[in-house]
């Protein structure tokens, strides 16, 4: 026909393969090995395996600088405070902040029965609240930090809002955190 170049045909599977496989390709830059490494040696401070941790920061571009702990994923006993296999977790994390969020007591005693384990502890939103009230709770939590440089530890249901009242890096399940 007049005008075409002999070029690949614009329709048809390999024409939309090749454009996939293009966007791809500048989607997904080739990294430094040193900044490779600097990321693979973060997600060990934070206490993350480097997929989660690579999700994150591709996500919202930024490093984690805290986490919120629910009290129902720190399974606190009203007793003798945060279970032992979560305290050495805690202990472990590096360069970030630890913020608790209390469900059912006063955030002074989550604070006061952990010391060392967690800069701060604040109420948590109830559950199922309206989503304003989360978002309010949350922003008293976080206080100047960002959202989207927290990544929130959960396990009951209801939690799961919190990540997206707080505009958070994301909602990670307790189980997969503490394994």
């Amino acid at each position: 026909m007049i005008g075409h170049n002999g070029g690949p045909q614009m329709s048809g599977l390999g024409w939309r393969s090749h454009c996939w496989r293009a966007a791809r390709e500048r989607l997904l830059p080739v990294l430094p090995i040193e900044v490779v490494r600097t990321r693979v040696r973060r997600a060990k401070e934070l206490g993350l395996d480097y997929k989660t941790y690579a999700g994150v920061r591709a996500t919202t571009g930024h490093d984690l600088v805290a986490f919120l702990f629910s009290s129902n994923a720190l399974r606190l006993d009203p007793e003798a405070g945060i279970a032992e296999r979560e305290r050495a977790k805690l202990h472990g994390l590096i360069n970030c902040g630890r913020i608790g969020l209390a469900q059912g007591r006063a955030p002074e005693r989550l604070l006061a029965a952990n010391l060392g384990s967690l800069t701060a502890a604040f109420v948590a939103p109830l559950p199922y609240a309206r989503f304003r009230d989360q978002v309010d709770g949350l922003r008293t939590a976080l206080g100047k930090i960002p959202g989207d440089r927290v990544l929130l530890v959960a396990d009951a249901p209801w939690e799961g809002e919190w990540g997206a009242a707080g505009r958070l890096a994301g909602v990670l399940p307790a189980a997969r955190y503490f394994c």
